[in-house]
């Protein structure tokens, strides 16, 4: 066997290794004999087939197999001992590569394209100066959400007199031009409404301070503006009849329903955050507050993240890429899509794989290892907000694994974890490193901080 690398510029080289009989002879040989136990041909008995009989039958598919199985082997045990750092995968050379004949030839040589990554200095340290923003949790903030979960855990009551956002239920009856009830007209039992929510300001007002056993007159058309999906669905009638009913209707009220938000008590301490966790406001707010910090220390996480990424790929410039090599490897990798994608999208890729290769080098500065139990915990944490979406903030662990592990059996959401994983450790371990520029900021400036382009 003959290995030769040739450097063809900074940034292209060619990989070319030749194969005698001898390298392959033994592997070749070992492959029929194990064929040969599988064997079942007509004639003879089973695993008693003569290996001259399946070398000449099979021989040139197996040597072909070989062959290829020993140069993947050897081409990248070469990549490896030699630390080239490669991009993408070998890829045959399309002018070099001499043309094979296993049926006939017993020497056999291939011509590799290898896309060399570029030399820089990724390493950080004290002298690297990058933005780290805190979010203030302001007590109007936590206000909110303690109303928001008194909202949230609020109930249904059944009240006398109407006020806003209240539900009324009752009997609507079509009324004639005397005002008094048609004969044949339309009656509704039980139909529901929310005043609050009609469109005309006149119709909405008349249900203001009405009681139970009360009678309004109102005009549905003009209360929703003649929207025929509301009065179809309201007057119980076909959209097309809803178009010409103008009539008044009087609506008798017998219930009001009013949704009230539960009272700042052990009852919604123990409902939010599980029992006994906390005993007070005083200690419910708080809990609240550190919840919310240890929410926005993630956003912060995730914004040092972005900065780190900005200010790595401007200190690192633009780098030297095998450009043709990269757009070969990106239209292999995309083969449903066209010269022009690969165009339009190229200068992207070179961002991202510039990013990649920054991160490659502070993993091994900042001894950066991802065990599975990190990528778990990731996918834990990405479950746990999902969950406080809806206001599950006290989700047993076992419910969080199972739901995790759900995650990483899928393949796309499991390799998003794993670099989610891999970057959360690198922005960990970074800020032990760099200077931080420690900046404290509202919520609404964090944010803003999301609408100024990257400095890319």
């Amino acid at each position: 066997m003959n290995i030769s690398f040739e450097n063809v510029d900074k940034t292209n080289a060619l990989l070319t290794i030749t194969f005698g009989k001898a390298d392959y002879e033994d592997n070749v040989n070992k492959a029929l004999k194990e064929m040969r136990k599988q064997s079942n041909m007509p004639g003879f008995r089973p695993g008693q087939v003569p290996v001259t009989l399946l070398k000449k039958r099979f021989g040139v598919e197996v040597l072909a197999d070989e062959v290829n199985k020993l140069l993947s082997k050897e081409v990248f045990k070469y990549i490896r001992e030699q630390k080239i750092n490669i991009l993408g995968e070998p890829m045959p050379n399309e002018d070099k590569q001499p043309k094979l004949d296993f049926a006939t030839m017993e020497e056999f040589t291939f011509v590799f394209d290898i896309a060399l990554a570029p030399e820089f200095d990724a390493k950080i340290s004290d002298k690297d100066t990058i933005d780290f923003y805190t979010i203030k949790v302001e007590d109007a903030m936590v206000d909110e959400q303690a109303k928001a979960y008194a909202q949230r855990a609020g109930e249904y009551k059944q009240v006398d007199e109407y006020q806003d956002n209240d539900m009324v239920k009752g009997l609507l009856a079509q009324l004639d031009a005397d005002g008094n009830t048609m004969e044949g007209g339309i009656q509704v039992e039980g139909a529901v409404m929310l005043p609050n929510y009609m469109k005309n300001d006149e119709e909405k007002a008349k249900f203001a301070n009405a009681k139970v056993n009360d009678v309004l007159v109102f005009n549905p058309s003009k209360a929703y503006e003649g929207s025929e999906v509301e009065l179809s669905s309201l007057l119980k009638i076909k959209k097309e009849e809803a178009a010409e009913m103008k009539s008044d209707f009087s609506f008798q009220i017998a219930e009001i329903t009013r949704y009230e938000a539960a009272q700042m008590n052990q009852d919604l301490y123990d409902k939010i955050l599980g029992e006994g966790v906390v005993n007070s406001e005083e200690e419910f707010r708080a809990n609240i507050r550190n919840t919310m910090a240890n929410q926005f220390a993630v956003d912060s996480d995730i914004r040092f993240t972005q900065d780190l990424r900005n200010y790595m790929l401007q200190r690192v410039g633009k780098l030297d890429y095998p450009e043709a090599a990269l757009k070969r490897i990106m239209q292999m990798n995309n083969k449903d899509k066209d010269a022009d994608y690969v165009e339009k999208n190229f200068e992207g890729s070179l961002v991202e794989l510039t990013w990649h290769l920054i991160k490659e080098q502070l993993s091994d500065q900042l001894g950066v290892k991802i065990e599975q139990a990190d990528v778990l915990e990731t996918a834990k944490s990405v479950a746990r907000a999902q969950f406080a979406q809806y206001g599950m903030m006290n989700v047993p662990e076992d419910a969080l694994a199972n739901y995790a592990n759900e995650m990483l059996k899928n393949q796309q959401q499991a390799e998003g974890l794993v670099a989610r994983t891999e970057e959360s450790k690198i922005c960990k371990k970074a800020q032990e490193v760099v200077t931080l520029s420690q900046k404290e900021v509202t919520l609404e400036e964090f944010n803003k901080l999301f609408e100024q382009p990257n400095a890319e």
